[in-house]
């Protein structure tokens, strides 16, 4: 991997992330179109770099982190069904995550869903009463596990899930952000792990790389996450189903025409 290919996988990473457009899909097509999705380095790289993205929804907001404990329990009770049924499925998961054509169908499904979802929700954002209390932070925990497989988009799951709950676009988009820093540092970690413990180790380059693919996701992160927000606010979920859609067929297409493709 060189350095233009980390930082345009970097720059993927922080975009589509915390959008409910499905990182993995995105990923998909960048490192194919490179032609580094099947090097050892980049599922490493790919995962790693999420630490850069989840240190953006801590510093945008600081001083939620510092607001009271009863936040991060709400944080650990969200988290919880995530973290047990990852650890039951474990094996599952990671077959699920061999299959291309999944990530294009679901894709395909959860643009379908936002085509429709603005006008089911409408009356969330007429609702004053927007205080997430813990049975509300664990529902939204069991919609996260959707995003269990590939091209749901653990944003998606998770935003849908508020939404369910009565939750306004803006309070359910910030509590998914929340959310992906117990989730995805947890993953990170354990995949991390994992690697390590298969006996993989890094070359000096490679941590150059790690370290560059980090700042950029970051930065970026920062950039669509504050854009996201008054984007959802303005305009809704509309626009994120027709991109879905649109990219959930790119990568049916070029499966079925036996593309290499492979989920990093």
């Amino acid at each position: 991997m060189s350095v233009i290919e980390s930082i345009l996988l970097a720059i993927i990473e922080g975009l589509t992330e915390f959008l409910p457009v499905s990182s993995t899909g995105h990923i998909i097509i960048g490192s194919s179109l490179m032609g580094i999705s099947t090097h050892p380095f980049t599922k490493v790289f790919t995962v790693a770099i999420q630490l850069g993205a989840i240190l953006s929804v801590v510093v945008l907001y600081w001083r939620k982190f510092l607001q009271s404990l009863d936040f991060y329990f709400k944080l650990a009770f969200a988290f919880i069904p995530a973290a047990i049924i990852g650890f039951l499925l474990d094996d599952y998961i990671d077959a699920l995550l061999e299959r291309v054509d999944v990530v294009g169908v679901m894709l395909i499904i959860g643009g379908v869903i936002f085509l429709f979802i603005d006008k089911i929700f409408e009356p969330n954002e007429k609702n004053l009463d927007q205080r997430i209390t813990y049975p509300v932070a664990l529902k939204i925990g069991f919609f996260q596990c959707l995003a269990m497989v590939p091209g749901v988009s653990r944003s998606a799951a998770t935003i849908i899930g508020g939404l369910t709950q009565k939750l306004n676009k803006k309070t359910a988009a910030e509590f998914s952000f929340f959310l992906a820093v117990p989730t995805m540092f947890a993953a990170t970690l354990y995949k991390m792990f994992s690697f390590y413990k298969n006996g993989y180790t890094f070359s000096v380059h490679e941590i150059n790389l790690l370290f560059i693919g980090n700042v950029v996701a970051f930065i970026v992160a920062l950039v669509a996450i504050k854009s996201f927000i008054a984007f959802l606010t303005k305009h809704g979920f509309k626009v994120f189903g027709y991109y879905r859609i649109i990219v959930g067929l790119v990568i049916l297409i070029l499966y079925y025409l036996g593309v290499d493709l492979a989920i990093v």
